[in-house]
């Protein structure tokens, strides 16, 4: 019965690891949970705030605060740059979601996590914290350049998404499908 019953756990295992292998096996360059690995030619978080103010000139660079061991205006510390060291170092969070990107926005909003002065980029490199001008900053966006925003962040960190969004989705079907038994009859 023990042989039996080890026998049908180790085939049940081998196929259940065969069902994932060949599943993710046309996932192509995708991650169990679809998280993209890295690529070559991702750009760096570091690099970013330059396309962002590209693609977006309006938003405000916030950069006259000097830097406390050469004296002048640090005019590469902008909102864009802590903004987004805020949301990948400090929070951790994935720069290819809207949803975190939205998050980290509610942060400078003060209508998500706490944000300290202690962590927030720029502390220990300006003479004077920046937290509260980029909060400001942001705070005087509208909800439209908010988005556009946050858009232009997941456009940048996953642009093989751009090319995706305007596609038609396949169809699925939404009729419920009767579930499958017999299952657990395997572990016997």
């Amino acid at each position: 019965m023990v042989v039996k019953f080890n026998s049908a756990l180790i085939a049940a295992l081998v196929m259940g690891g065969l069902v994932v292998s060949l599943g993710t096996s046309q996932l192509h360059h995708s991650s169990f949970f679809g998280i993209q690995p890295a690529v070559a030619q991702r750009i760096s978080p570091s690099d970013v705030w330059q396309l962002v103010y590209q693609q977006l000139p309006d938003l405000p660079k916030e950069n006259t605060y000097v830097n406390k061991e050469t004296g002048k205006v640090a005019e590469t510390n902008t909102l864009a740059n802590r903004l987004i060291r805020y949301h990948v170092y400090v929070k951790e969070r994935s720069p290819i979601y809207r949803l975190d990107w939205k998050l980290t926005l509610a942060d400078y909003l003060g209508a998500n996590e706490v944000m300290y002065d202690t962590t927030y980029p720029g502390n220990d490199t300006l003479r004077q914290n920046p937290i509260e001008g980029d909060r400001a900053a942001i705070n005087r966006l509208s909800r439209r350049q908010r988005d556009a925003l946050v858009q232009t962040l997941v456009d940048i960190f996953n642009p093989h998404l751009q090319n995706t969004n305007n596609q038609p989705s396949p169809s699925t079907s939404t009729t419920p499908q009767k579930p499958q038994t017999g299952g657990a009859d395997l572990l016997k």
